[in-house]
């Protein structure tokens, strides 16, 4: 049997469980957090929709005794309704919400409410957002905002109070720190695109450094690198329409590219010797790209590194290094 469907298995057996806990009857209620929380988030979406089936149906046959009139047959909110159908529901679970949630599964769910199709829902969220984050163990936090980095450009209810809410966050330093933890060590994911969307705050310019040094992902040191050598870094702040023939009614969707000076610089040259050695070609080619724009300001050792990249291993490299020699040289054809 294959790990999702043993998976599904457990979940929907726990969810039964659970729906007989709550009923009247019942003297304890089953805490069904530790086996929601072997769910993973980049399938948040998959498993929102199958927990969302299966509570459902447990709780209809859990509640399903009509002749028992005196009984009250009514489900009570948990937060598993942040996953109902019903816009009520929703709200009502996130009015529970007293100071924080057991799991990072259900703080992202808390987040997704913000880009709900319900405005009472996606107020209730916001109100119940400070309370939530202020009061939920850092590193699930610096997770699931991570998470919510990777989407939210896609989210097309959530407004500018409620992104500034969560990028404020990053001011707590040990949220800052899970989440340069959590960039430098991972090897997969949209890591580049959560850096640009984190660096619309500052909290991690003192860090740049050490994630172009230290990260996994190469994409994501040359990204760091890219922002310490330019001294800025960029994000997708929206898209707008843009006519291409407006005789042919014709056009396109154009990024809307923001962008923020760094707190803090780092020196030119130490910083193009250290990516010009990263063990990645995607590093060294934005160390060759910046090599060809500064060459007039390094001195001699513009063709030292001019050298270095002509003969790197890697043709995209290679190429730009070359071009560089040409430029030194004062070739005309440049």
């Amino acid at each position: 049997m294959a790990e999702l469907e043993k998976l599904e298995l457990k979940i929907s057996a726990a969810l039964k469980e659970f729906v007989n806990s709550t009923k009247p009857s019942s003297k304890v209620v089953v805490d069904i957090s530790p086996v929601l929380d072997a769910l993973p988030l980049t399938n948040l979406e998959y498993w929102e929709r199958f927990i969302r089936d299966e509570y459902d149906n447990a709780l209809a046959s859990g509640y399903s005794n009509r002749w028992r009139f005196w009984q009250n047959n009514t489900p009570r909110i948990t937060l598993l309704d942040l996953c109902s159908w019903d816009g009520y529901r929703r709200e009502k679970a996130l009015k529970t919400i007293s100071e924080k949630v057991p799991n990072k599964l259900f703080l992202a769910l808390v987040l997704r409410r913000l880009n709900d199709w319900v405005p009472q829902v996606r107020q209730a969220a916001q109100d119940a957002l400070a309370k939530v984050l202020a009061n939920t163990e850092p590193s699930y936090v610096a997770d699931v905002i991570c998470f919510t980095f990777s989407h939210w450009s896609s989210w097309q209810r959530i407004d500018d109070s409620n992104r500034k809410t969560l990028l404020d966050t990053l001011a707590n330093k040990e949220i800052a720190r899970h989440v340069k933890l959590k960039l430098v060590n991972s090897a997969a994911g949209p890591l580049s695109s959560i850096l640009s969307e984190v660096g619309r705050t500052d909290a991690l310019d003192d860090s740049l450094e050490e994630i172009a040094a230290s990260a996994i992902q190469p994409s994501l040191r040359a990204k760091a690198y890219r922002c310490l050598f330019e001294n800025k870094i960029s994000w997708c702040e929206g898209r707008e329409w843009e006519w291409t023939d407006r005789r042919h009614n014709e056009g396109r969707m154009k990024l809307i590219i923001a962008e923020r000076t760094l707190s803090h610089g780092a020196p030119l040259l130490p910083t193009l010797l250290t990516a010009s050695n990263d063990r990645s070609s995607f590093v060294r080619r934005v160390a060759a790209e910046i090599l060809i724009k500064e060459l007039d300001n390094l001195g001699s050792d513009s063709s030292i590194l001019a050298e270095k990249f002509a003969i790197d291993r890697a043709a995209a490299v290679a190429e730009r290094g070359k071009f560089a020699l040409k430029k030194l040289a004062g070739d005309t054809l440049f």
